[in-house]
């Protein structure tokens, strides 16, 4: 297998960029450029040569043998100077190096899979720890990379495994005095699975919000604000404000982070009959954001807030120019002097905190995952609506291919592509 290299963090101009070698001969690539290397997981400072003789930058080296590594194979780092010079001269050089090649997106963390250091459920948890942006994401993805579903997902296979195994012991030597099987006993082992994967599969949907994000729809009659509202709230200019009606024309989304938790927001159209085909087109986007919002504020400048979807929280806007009614519904607000904003965003990160909290410590939160143990599930109710052993038995198995998928356990090839070429390059 060749020896593959990338850089391994951020790309661009940095105080430090990493460099990483993963396969057999990454050692001896490493001592090309550093000559000779630190003792094992031993950070050193060495002076890196080019190809040609000419020192390239003055380095921390580090290097991990065999198993004992990330990838389960030799592996090392170049700690370099962040300049994009230093970085493309010893990516250059690298290459030229016989057996080594640029890595792949997702190979080095692939390479640690086909290698046993990780499940491929604990890979995703890995990639979405990189990828985590709030304190509930890196909370969720965490967990995942530390194998808590992995661990589940085998204790599920081998107790099929096993059932699996007594049903067909049974089958081939019917005729042998000490093998029988006690089918009740069976149907009591699989029922206690099937209410496992019950379990597992709840709060799945908050667990993928986790990921995706609360979704808030800033919805309403025409010049209520609203882009206004989402100006204020992002801190920027996101939107286009004017005083004409049916400005805006298609949905604008911006994301926040309010108490560690990701919030979509979303500007859409000004509902009212359309003027012409395109802005016809905006509010029937908007509608569908709306369908679709884990939570619609409905903004209008009139007090009470009229036609506010069901479970819609009312805003009532602009009241620097026509006054704040204490006896008003919902939330009044002012993005000219900031009256309500606070308030308005306290409202919405305690919904989001109610929608996902509970997301963050749940088993299953990718819907990769969720589809697997819903087959695994639909198996094991056919298994436990028949009588005939081998029937049941292979029910058990159908239900345990459906849950490797989840760990890669099966190694299907299709699978480990998608999963992977999600990663970026250098993981």
């Amino acid at each position: 297998m060749s020896v593959i290299f990338a850089l391994s963090s951020a790309g661009g101009r940095a105080a430090v960029a990493v460099i990483r070698l993963s396969g057999a001969g990454a050692l001896e690539a490493a001592a090309r450029i550093a000559g000779d290397l630190p003792p094992a997981r031993r950070l050193g400072l060495r002076r890196l040569r080019r190809l040609n003789g000419d020192v390239l930058d003055e380095a921390l080296v580090v290097s991990f043998p065999g198993a004992a590594s990330a990838t389960g194979e030799d592996l090392a780092e170049f700690h370099v100077h962040g300049s994009r010079a230093v970085v493309a001269a010893l990516l250059e050089d690298l290459g030229a190096l016989p057996g080594c090649r640029m890595a792949e997106a997702g190979e080095f963390s692939r390479r640690a899979f086909r290698n046993g250091k990780r499940d491929l459920a604990a890979l995703e948890g890995l990639a979405d720890l990189i990828e985590a942006e709030t304190e509930g994401q890196r909370r969720q993805a965490l967990r995942q990379m530390q194998g808590r579903l992995g661990d589940e997902v085998v204790g599920w296979r081998a107790s099929l495994l096993d059932v699996q195994a007594e049903l067909e012991a049974e089958l081939d030597f019917s005729d042998e005095g000490d093998v029988a099987t006690d089918l009740a006993g069976v149907r009591a082992r699989l029922g206690r699975l099937v209410a496992a994967l019950d379990g597992a599969l709840e709060g799945t949907s908050a667990a993928e919000r986790v990921r995706e994000g609360f979704r808030v729809v800033i919805a309403g009659p025409p010049n209520a604000g609203k882009s206004t509202l989402l100006n204020a709230l992002a801190g920027r200019d996101v939107a286009i404000v004017t005083a004409t009606p049916g400005t805006t024309r298609d949905v604008l989304d911006v994301e926040l982070d309010i108490g560690g938790r990701r919030v979509i927001l979303s500007d859409t159209a000004g509902l009212r009959d359309a003027g012409d085909d395109i802005e016809a087109e905006g509010i029937r986007r908007a509608r569908l954001r709306i369908e679709d919002a884990d939570l619609v504020l409905w903004l209008d400048e009139l007090n009470p807030v009229p036609d506010a979807p069901p479970g819609a929280l009312p805003v009532r806007t602009k009241v620097d120019r026509f006054g704040a009614d204490p006896s008003a519904d919902g939330i009044v607000i002012s993005c000219v002097t900031g009256l309500g904003l606070e308030a308005l965003l306290a409202d919405v990160g305690e919904r989001a905190a109610l929608s996902l909290d509970a997301g963050v410590d749940a088993l299953v939160v990718r819907r990769r995952h969720r589809d697997a143990i819903r087959e695994a599930r639909v198996d094991l109710g056919r298994g436990l609506s028949v009588q005939m052993p081998e029937l049941i038995a292979e029910s058990c198995r159908r239900a345990r291919l459906a849950l490797g998928r989840i760990v890669g356990a099966d190694d299907p090839e299709a699978v480990l592509g998608v999963v992977f070429g999600r990663f970026c390059i250098g993981k």
